[in-house]
């Protein structure tokens, strides 16, 4: 009787995915003139090669020590077949495997592990990422290798492209980020950089995709709540099931926080549902649906000494005027269509629809937005054997435009605007904008275990913002772009691999920001003296570009996973913020465009089995970040370091899995200072802040509780710098204080 074990092997996923392993062992029974009843079994056994037992292997084994009588009937022999099956994390890393260049797939089922309240908690100990929240509000700041790193909280991000299921939810005018509730998610795809051509993302910071749970993998019911410190308290209700060919999920989510520092309260409903319909094993469709509406107060922004002080206070006036954000309810609508061609070819066709109403009253003037939004994707992928190598090739179409953009600016403070009536209209700006990007890529394994990458894109863009009100001024603007990649990936054995590229990268400004780059009313020469303050022009800006190249490792060897990545980009016209004594009277920034500006950095992470016994594990992942972006030749700033990011930032634990569900972790958050200013003269200070999660997880069963301990030496310190222009030794309100010690506890519980 023999067992032979077939294993199915995947290229770079072996190691950077853990396996979920059955094993099924068919048995057959072969006679000289027919098949045995019976023939087939299975068993479930561990999947490990069996010694041959069959009577060939027994033929010369002397007579009277077991030899088989000549009228016996044959054993049957004995097929065992070892399958893998991998999760939906699994199988998103062996895909991205195949780009020659940073990745990384983030397990919504770890996360599930502790407090969940914003994006900041999913994006955590990602090498690259640079993801901070304050005071509670899910506009959390998000840099990927220096994307976006004058923009604060609360505003449509910039300069990278993030998607739910991979439809874009980026607009035009950036990205609205109320609706990326962390609940709800089987995991979330990382694509650092020009890594993210595949989806069509071509801006510096790459990508993020989200991907929604559906019936395949949710329990018939669940429910979750989450309570703690500063009044913090979400729950969650979910359902989803498969009924024939058809799924569903569904989940809602309610939170409140009164908040660590004055004037945040936040408070959010949302709600998240799929459906998918499999019409045969070639077509399948899934419709999407999103709605949140959240409330955040504001509090401005403080000192380092405020900071280091008394963090809980509200910069002035802010608190007095009751200064708030409103997100009314954001709605999304969506759908992704699936066709394999045959074995060797498939398309992927989608687009979704967005509704983003915005109430800004944050300042003695409000900002109420109107933003209608459309995008669509059309991919599509196969797989040849040319001249007996493998190759793979993409083309696809990304667009999203503006359906309806708008902005009016109101007084809300009448003192302010010398007794003007509040609800008085002040100015009207109407945006529009279009993104439309077609690209080719194509890996081809031109010699063993090596992969060449050529890829091309082009990009059409345009652009409008237009003052209406109380005077007029119209600018419109457009460009058409060619972005190239090459890349490589090599792996000298089964335990390393070596990737790089040379890519380029564009990122156009958001629609509203030429308004914002704009000149301001004179009160002393305009006849609406109220007006003064407010942008009465759109400014020219120009697109960011940058070439960059990458080279880097990932592997794993002797009990630990690694991935190690140095980039440097050379970027011209980089779009930055700053926010002058003009601005800052105004409420506001001014955009514009810089003078050439450099980005390099290393990313690195490292998971490592410390020990392991009967069933239990102690780990340790650990992600560091070396971060360098500075002018080449400013004329103002010389060869300064660019503000608002810092240089090196680290994140590790210390994690222990017991096989009885008992698990515990105790993790570091490490930051070195922060630029406040674009003059280097004015820091927020370094710091360390150490956390605690405890938690239980019952075997086999959907039953979890945890408590978590965050900032245990109640460390006062700025989680967030917007810088500003010149500190010239003063010190500018520029920084928003992370959370001191809290203690939040958690339950989940779900069942079929």
């Amino acid at each position: 009787m023999a067992r032979i074990s077939l294993h199915r092997l995947s290229d770079r996923s072996i190691f950077r995915s853990r396996l979920l392993s059955h094993r099924t062992t068919l048995v057959v029974g072969s006679y000289l003139m027919g098949f045995a009843p019976a023939a087939f079994a299975a068993d479930v056994a561990p999947a490990h090669p069996v010694r041959n037992t069959t009577p060939a292997a027994q033929h010369d084994r002397p007579a009277g020590h077991g030899a088989v009588p000549a009228a016996a009937a044959p054993q049957p022999e004995i097929i065992s077949v070892s399958r893998h099956r991998l999760s939906p994390a699994a199988r998103a890393e062996a895909r991205l495997a195949s780009i020659p260049g940073a990745t990384s797939v983030i397990d919504a089922q770890k996360v599930l592990k502790g407090r969940n309240f914003t994006s900041a908690d999913t994006l955590s100990f990602q090498p690259g990422v640079f993801a901070q929240s304050s005071g509670g509000g899910d506009g959390i700041r998000l840099s990927v290798r220096g994307s976006g790193i004058a923009t604060g909280t609360n505003y449509f991000r910039s300069g990278m492209l993030m998607m739910f299921d991979g439809l874009p939810v980026t607009t035009p005018a950036g990205t609205p980020y109320e609706l990326f509730e962390p609940l709800g998610l089987r995991y979330t795809e990382v694509l650092r950089g020009a890594n993210a051509f595949d989806y069509g993302g071509m801006q510096l910071g790459g990508a993020i995709n989200y991907v929604s749970q559906t019936g395949y993998d949710a329990q018939r019911y669940q429910a979750r709540v989450e309570a703690g410190s500063f009044g913090y308290v979400k729950e969650q209700l979910s359902s989803g099931g498969v009924f024939g060919k058809f799924d569903y999920y569904i989940s809602a989510t309610n939170s409140y926080r009164s908040g660590y520092q004055d004037n945040t309260k936040a408070t959010s409903f949302g709600l998240n549902a799929n459906f998918g319909y499999k019409f045969n094993d070639r077509v399948s469709t899934r419709a999407f649906f999103r709605y949140r509406q959240t409330v955040n107060g504001y509090p401005g922004y403080l000192t380092r000494d405020q900071i280091l002080s008394d963090p809980k206070q509200a910069q002035s006036p802010y608190y007095a005027w009751g200064a708030h954000r409103i997100q009314p309810g954001t709605k999304y609508y969506g759908s992704m269509t699936s066709i394999r061609i045959d074995d060797k070819s498939k398309i992927e066709i989608g687009g979704n629809y967005q509704d983003a109403p915005i109430d800004i009253q944050n300042t003695a003037s409000s900002q109420i937005w109107g933003y209608k939004t459309i995008a669509g994707v059309l991919n599509y992928d196969r797989h040849d054997v040319l001249a007996g190598h493998s190759s793979d090739t993409q083309a696809g179409i990304m667009s999203y435009s503006d359906i309806e953009a708008w902005q009016r600016n109101r007084i809300r403070v009448s003192s302010v605007f010398g007794g003007a009536p509040d609800g008085m209209l002040l100015r009207n700006v109407k945006y529009g904008g279009t993104e439309n990007y077609f690209h080719l890529r194509n890996n081809t394994e031109v010699a063993h275990n090596l992969w060449l990458t050529a890829a091309g894109a082009l990009a059409f863009i345009k652009r409008t913002s237009d003052v209406t009100y109380p005077n007029r001024s119209d600018l419109h603007t457009s460009s058409v772009n060619f972005i190239p990649r090459g890349g490589f990936r090599y792996k000298p054995d089964s335990h390393v691999e070596i990737y790089g590229n040379v890519s380029r990268s564009i990122q156009p400004p958001n629609d509203w920001n030429y308004n914002y780059a704009g000149s301001y009313y004179n009160a002393a020469s305009y006849p609406l003296q109220a007006a003064a303050g407010e942008n009465a022009t759109s400014g020219r800006l120009r697109n960011q570009t940058a070439t960059t190249f990458e080279i880097g490792t990932t592997g794993h060897y002797f009990h630990n996973k690694w991935s190690l990545t140095y980039y440097h980009s050379s970027v011209h016209n980089e779009l930055l913020t700053v926010t002058t004594p003009e601005s800052l009277a105004a409420g506001t920034s001014i955009y514009g465009n810089g003078s050439p500006t450099m980005h390099q950095g290393v990313e690195f992470s490292l998971e490592t089995e410390l020990l392991k016994w009967s069933g239990n594990t102690l780990s340790l992942r650990q992600a560091y970040t070396y971060q360098d972006f500075r002018y080449k030749h400013d004329a103002v700033f010389g060869h300064n370091r660019l503000p608002g990011i810092p240089e090196h930032f680290y994140q590790g634990e210390v994690h222990l899995d017991m096989r009885n569900g008992f698990y515990a972790g105790f993790s570091a958050q490490v930051s070195s200072k922060v630029g406040a200013s674009y003059d280097m003269a004015y820091f927020a200070p370094s710091y360390h802040i150490y956390n605690a999660n405890i938690g239980y997880s019952w075997p086999r069963r959907h039953r979890e509780v945890f408590v978590s301990f965050n900032n245990l030496a109640n460390t006062h310190y700025a989680a967030i710098v917007v810088p500003g222009y010149q500190a010239a030794g003063k010190q500018l309100s520029v920084m928003q204080p992370g959370d001191g010690f809290g203690v939040f506890v958690g339950a989940s519980i779900g069942f079929n």
